[in-house]
């Protein structure tokens, strides 16, 4: 970096920390929306650099007093009342938590708010410094993105164009293939739903694609098949939740997926009386990966039968010393399979969504789905024979179905340690 490049990062940086003590300030507080909008403005002028010395400045000077801190806790442990609970709650504050809120009175606050963020996550590894700066914004943000602040609003082909480019572009799950795919995902037996902020307009936060068939699905093919034909309104049985996919990383950790799933539901129930079965069909991720690795068993420790049918059917699909991982990437897939291949398959896989859901080790979608109440349902043999549905799951796919009467008792077994599942997968094991 030149010299001139150095005088001219020290220089901005020198005004936009200027800014934020003004912003600060007492004059800041009367006066934080303009003062906010210089801050964002000289915050856009800074490198990547510069911006990460800002994020220091941010998580090293503006903490908590300890001495004040301390001192509310001792009267509050003394006396426990409501004003030395106050007095605590105000200490324990960091100030750059008010310092966001009044960036955020700008108009483009919430948008640099996230912006940050998402720089920040990706500096989290090895700038650990900075984590109570991430804490704090993903506190805020919690707060700000509450679902009851968002709006639903269905995302049709009458939608803004810059909408359903986000949606082409941020499907995670299956990915869509032009603008005739996005048609066919978005006619009459297809719904897409996503969740709004007032202050991001055409800014899809988090969107789900549904399906309206006759009856629960096997396979993922037909859902996502662009020359498939639509279904009359007539034989819908069953809302088909078929793709979730997050827009904005600024918002990892705040809960939004599944208040849409819930408020999804709510609607299509009210729009076609005739549905009876809510559910989805998820993809398996980490699933070959995880019988491709040393395996810890700790989730199986209590249950000797079932960490020896783990082995055994480990053995029978480790064919010549090869691990299903690789033996995908050379070309394997489930046409090929023999029936004890396709038995081992679906064993190993009932054992990870059964015994490990609820350990780190387990699927995050599986631990989505079943932290939210949904049922484990059915797993589904060659259901995804994309090359990323058998390079992650061996081509199963999973059914989850939600009972709306029973999603807050099967949250709570969940939380116990208790995966809700149907008798036809307790028989795989």
């Amino acid at each position: 970096m030149t010299l001139l490049e150095n005088i001219v990062r020290s220089r901005n940086l020198a005004k936009t920390n200027q800014a934020v003590k003004r912003l600060m300030s007492g004059p800041g507080e009367a006066n934080s929306s303009s003062m906010a909008h210089d801050v964002i403005r000289l915050y856009s002028t800074l490198d990547h650099e510069g911006r990460i010395e800002l994020y220091t400045l941010l998580a090293e000077k503006f903490n908590p007093n300890p001495k004040t801190v301390l001192e509310a806790a001792a009267a509050y442990a003394d006396e426990t009342n409501a004003q030395n609970l106050i007095k605590l709650t105000r200490a324990a504050e960091s100030p750059r938590q008010e310092l966001l809120r009044r960036i955020n009175r700008a108009s483009e606050g919430t948008k640099t708010i996230l912006t940050m963020r998402r720089e920040i996550l990706k500096l989290l590894d090895k700038r650990r410094n900075l984590a109570a700066l991430d804490y704090d914004i993903r506190h805020l943000l919690s707060s700000w993105f509450n679902p009851g602040f968002l709006k639903m609003h269905r995302v049709d082909w009458n939608s803004p164009a810059l909408v359903l480019e986000k949606i082409i572009h941020h499907e995670a799950v299956h990915a869509i293939d032009g603008w005739d795919d996005l048609r066919r995902r978005l006619q009459p037996d297809r719904r897409c739903f996503a969740f709004f902020h007032p202050q991001l307009q055409d800014e899809p936060l988090i969107f789900v694609e549904v399906a309206l068939v006759a009856e629960i699905p096997n396979a993922i093919g037909p859902l996502v098949d662009k020359k498939s034909t639509p279904s009359e309104s007539t034989k819908f049985k069953a809302a088909v939740f078929y793709s979730i996919s997050n827009c904005e990383p600024g918002l990892r950790g705040v809960s939004l997926g599944n208040f849409l799933i819930k408020r999804v539901a709510d609607q299509l129930k009210a729009e076609f009386p005739s549905l009876k079965t809510f559910v989805t069909l998820s993809p398996i991720p980490g699933f070959v990966d995880w019988i491709s690795k040393p395996v810890d068993l700790i989730a199986l420790a209590q249950d000797s039968v079932v960490a020896d049918k783990f082995d055994k059917a480990l053995r029978q699909i480790s064919l010549k010393g090869k691990t299903i991982a690789q033996r995908v990437a050379e070309g394997w897939g489930p046409a090929s399979a023999t029936d004890i291949e396709k038995d081992a398959l679906q064993t190993l896989c009932a054992i990870y969504l059964l015994h490990f859901s609820t350990h780190r080790s387990g699927s995050p979608v599986a631990k989505f789905h079943l932290g939210n109440g949904a049922r484990l349902y059915r797993l589904n043999w060659a259901a995804d024979l994309s090359k990323k549905g058998l390079r992650e799951s061996a081509g199963l796919m999973v059914n989850y179905l939600y009972d709306l009467d029973e999603v807050e008792a099967n949250h709570e077994k969940f939380n116990s340690g208790e995966v809700v599942r149907a008798k036809s997968v307790d028989k795989l094991i």
